[in-house]
């Protein structure tokens, strides 16, 4: 009974795997459909005894993952590592294994799409950034590992419905923020649409069943009208003798959603929930149906895109414009050729779908595909962590872009609300890093400029200019984020080494001992004790207030760590120049500018922080005593500092330019101000801030500001 009941089992995944093979069969030698069925049984036996959540045999999942590769035409390898996809992490068999029976790159694309759950993270979103990271560089070498991975995450929605609530709505949300869009990247257009839709459905359920619902009804309101547009369109076309194929086709509910809730639309006022598409047999052909549909229907202004002459960052080409249909309501017309058509559905595993066709586009798609994995190479390469990498794929992933032009013309793409920042760092890292100004179409423009298509973006750089940190709060690409805050980091590690240099002599001149006569014996037993650590490693933690620098020097200097050490110590004071870049910061809740008794506290991973010496927030804040630095200025330094003041007087016409003018007399610069006037007294309040030198300097800008009869009084703000 029990070999019946097998044999019964065995009839039944048969059957099961037939229709895989059948369209396997349409383009597989017999050898590789043999090495498919093998490899089919193989996975059969290793997931003997597991179920889906649906109550299937779990092996229903990697055949049906395998047959959607199928309608991509991928190859037998694909194929193969698509029924074996799971083994690894679901059963005892081994990446070795797989190599040895199936060859390295089967072996290799099964490791790709498997997750790393034998590894220990430090916690859930840790490991999720962590295995995107390992899926999207594996896929960085071999495009068919993100393709198998789409193939399993698109089955996986499709019965996801067995799921407990929490867990489809967490894998809903993660398939919208992350495969959809990966999808999109790489031309899947279908895929694309169908994980939307699936998301959708999973996430907001009962929103999907009322807006499905009115999409019906309003197809049948409105099917007599879309059957006369097409016949239009038809008609319109073939009256010019252009040869084409037309179709209309229903706006998918996720796009309708969207643009309820991000244009704030009831559904009644979203009308074009129909689109047409019209394929033709050139490019040629393409602009004359538009100019053919542009005269029998009004284009709506604005709303006309040409992606064949710039095509979007996957590949995608058509042209876009939206009509007016005759009864008021705006229809989407795209056209394209078939050639095109083909790319729109398939993208990237056009590859495979055509690759006997010499077509230049899909030599173009396959480049920039190619182009955008390489980033991904070298974002990786990059120091950071895994959700830093995750959270630069996501800005990658949702371009919607603006074209524009070098000032030799050549075209640069970038997402929506990139800024002239953004563009240096897509032209070179070391463009990026170096910009000092920019112009937009031959006008000064401000770093945090937000582009426009068609801008022509030229960028100015210094041989000292470095990236600053500021940046990170306008751009928007990855590749910009990224390379800031590894150059800011470089920066910061340097310059923080060189605090700390200056912090360990003047700790050591404590100890009554020259600097010079630390030799590199000291500094190779010091090394060894603190856990091979590199002197500039030591150096730059001194400098970020991660070791305390009397502490490390004696250690240096082979002295006891005791309390009569410590109380011989001469304490002398640190120079402060003001110029020592990010490892050394200015406290913004007092101020301090030369000539104000200072005092500095070490910051754990911050760097030396001044502050004044009667400032109480920093006594509330700092209570490490070993962290206090006696520091002083450097009576040279001619840097300007900001400080606040606060300034009462009489409101009246030109008070503003009037102050303006005096603090510019006392060769002042003012940064920001603030304007608040009181009604019933007819005084007002003005708060600036301003750039000196020192105190002496401070006080000249407050006499100069004092004379003026409407002031009635000043005060320098410390907080």
């Amino acid at each position: 009974m029990k070999h019946d009941s097998h044999s019964a089992s065995n009839i039944i995944e048969v059957d099961l795997a037939s229709p895989l093979f059948a369209q396997a069969a349409n383009y597989l030698k017999s050898r590789e459909l043999d090495m498919l069925k093998e490899a089919y049984q193989f996975s059969r036996e290793a997931h003997d005894g597991q179920f889906r959540k649906t109550g299937e045999p779990y092996v229903s999942h990697p055949v049906a993952v395998s047959q959607i590769l199928t309608s991509w035409n991928l190859d037998a390898p694909a194929l193969i590592a698509a029924l074996l996809h799971d083994v690894v992490e679901d059963t005892q068999i081994t990446k070795t294994e797989i190599s040895q029976k199936y060859g390295k790159v089967v072996a290799d694309l099964v490791d790709g799409v498997s997750k790393l759950d034998k590894i220990s993270f430090e916690s859930q979103k840790h490991q999720q950034a962590e295995n995107f990271r390992k899926m999207l560089l594996a896929m960085a070498k071999d495009v068919r590992v993100m393709l198998i991975k789409l193939a399993d995450r698109l089955h996986n929605m499709r019965t996801l419905t067995a799921m407990q609530a929490q867990k489809r709505a967490r894998i809903a949300k993660e398939t919208l923020e992350i495969y959809a869009p990966i999808a999109n990247r790489l031309g899947l257009n279908d895929v694309y649409r169908e994980l939307q839709e699936l998301s959708l459905s999973h996430l907001y359920p009962n929103r999907y069943k009322v807006l499905s619902k009115a999409v019906k009804r309003a197809r049948g309101n409105r099917k007599e009208l879309i059957r006369k547009i097409l016949a239009s369109i038809e008609e319109c076309l073939g009256d010019h003798n252009l040869d084409a194929e037309v179709s209309g086709r229903e706006k998918a509910i996720h796009s309708i959603y969207r643009k309820m809730t991000t244009k704030t639309l009831s559904f009644a006022e979203v009308f074009d929930i129909y689109g047409f598409r019209v394929v033709v047999k050139d490019i040629a052909s393409c602009y004359l149906a538009l100019g053919v549909l542009h005269q029998r229907y009004k284009p709506v202004p604005g709303k006309f895109k040409d992606y064949i002459a710039i095509p979007k960052a996957n590949g995608y080409q058509s042209l876009h414009s939206t009509l007016l249909s005759p009864v008021g309501t705006p229809i989407e017309i795209q056209i394209r050729t078939k050639n095109m058509d083909q790319i729109a559905e398939s993208g990237v595993a056009s590859h495979w779908l055509y690759k006997e066709t010499d077509d230049a586009s899909l030599t173009e798609l396959q480049t920039r595909t190619h182009q955008w994995m390489q980033n991904l190479l070298q974002l990786q390469s990059e120091p950071g962590s895994a959700a830093e990498f995750l959270e630069h794929l996501k800005l990658d992933l949702f371009p919607d872009e603006v074209f524009v032009f070098t000032p030799k013309g050549k075209i640069i793409s970038l997402p929506r609300g990139a800024t002239t920042i953004d563009f240096a760092y897509a032209v070179h890292t070391d463009v990026g890093n170096s910009t000092i100004a920019a112009k937009v179409n031959h006008e000064p423009a401000a770093l945090n400029t937000e582009l426009r298509s068609g801008d022509r973006v030229e960028i100015t750089t210094s041989a000292n200019g470095v990236a600053n940190p500021n940046w990170l709060r306008f751009i928007v690409t990855s590749r910009a984020r990224s390379q800031i805050r590894h150059s800011v980091k470089s920066q910061q590690h340097e310059e923080s080494a060189l605090l700390g240099t200056r912090l360990l002599e003047q700790a050591i001149k404590d100890l009554k001992i020259e600097p010079n006569a630390i030799t590199r014996e000291h500094w190779d037993r010091l090394t060894k004790e603190y856990a091979g650590k590199t002197k500039n490693e030591i150096l730059s933690e001194i400098g970020l207030g991660k070791q305390v620098a009397i502490v490390v020097a004696r250690h240096l200097l082979a002295l006891d760590d005791d309390a009569e050490t410590q109380t011989n110590a001469q304490k002398t004071s640190l120079v402060i120049h003001g110029t020592e870049g990010m490892a050394l910061q200015f406290a913004k809740c007092c101020h301090p500018i030369p000539g104000d008794p200072i005092i500095g506290y070490l910051k754990k991973g911050h760097g030396l922080v001044i502050h004044t010496h009667d400032c109480p927030i920093a006594r509330r804040a700092h209570n490490d005593p070993h962290k206090w630095i006696d520091v002083e200025w450097d009576p040279d330094s001619s840097k300007s500092f900001l400080v606040k003041i606060c300034v009462l007087a009489r409101n009246g016409r030109g008070l503003l330019g009037k102050i303006a003018t005096k603090v510019s007399a006392a060769n002042a610069n003012i940064e920001t101000g603030n304007f608040e006037q009181n009604d019933s007294t007819n005084y007002a309040e003005i708060n600036l801030s301003i750039l000196v030198t020192n105190r002496i300097h401070l006080a000249r800008v407050i006499r100069n500001v004092r004379s003026l009869d409407e002031v009635t009084r000043i005060t320098r703000l410390k907080a």
